[in-house]
């Protein structure tokens, strides 16, 4: 969200902000779930943890693997297909909606960051774009991903990268920025033979 410039220096109207009082209390009761429930189950729970999130409002596949040490910010954002995974001590900073598809991974100490903050205004105002990830995507180690980023089917990105532009299908990316090195060999007609 963007906001037009003015000659006054005013701080933004809370009612402004996506973080307001619902939402904030909404976050508030997840974050006690989290800590309770969550967060102490054991890791073959997955269909748990899913419930869990899909009693904030997620859309979590019952396929679909969240691991205990994993942070979803709000979990009435995040989107998961059947086999998705969530790796331990991901953070999904879904401010605005994260879309994981069919058999992708996210893996450990990945970073989903669906917002971010205009520096050219004098405020920051906070601003917000969805993160999708495709089916069979991987994305190794330790990756950041920012707002408004598009992952295409079958994209593998390398550990330690940064993704902060769309790739595209069916290829290997590394680096900061991530950029592609070569296409996959495996393509989609591959998992349907498969």
């Amino acid at each position: 969200m963007t906001h037009a410039r003015t000659d006054k220096l005013v701080p933004r109207p809370e009612s402004d902000s996506p973080h307001g009082a619902g939402n904030r209390a909404a976050r508030g009761l997840w974050n006690l779930t989290y800590v309770i429930l969550f967060r102490p189950s054991p890791r073959v729970l997955h269909r748990w943890r899913n419930l869990l999130l899909r009693a904030f409002g997620a859309k979590v596949h019952h396929t679909a693997r969240v691991y205990p040490r994993a942070r979803i910010w709000a979990p009435w954002n995040l989107t998961m297909a059947p086999h998705a995974c969530i790796a331990d001590d991901v953070e999904v900073y879904c401010v605005a909606p994260v879309s994981i598809g069919r058999a992708s991974t996210v893996s450990q100490y990945g970073y989903l960051c669906a917002a971010s903050h205009d520096f050219e205004q004098v405020h920051h105002p906070l601003t917000c774009a969805p993160i999708t990830i495709g089916d069979h995507c991987w994305l190794a180690a330790d990756v950041f991903v920012g707002p408004g980023v598009t992952i295409a089917d079958g994209t593998v990105v390398g550990a330690r990268s940064s993704v902060f532009n769309d790739l595209p299908g069916w290829s290997l990316a590394t680096g900061t920025p991530a950029a592609v090195i070569r296409a996959r060999k495996l393509t989609a007609a591959d998992f349907q033979a498969g």
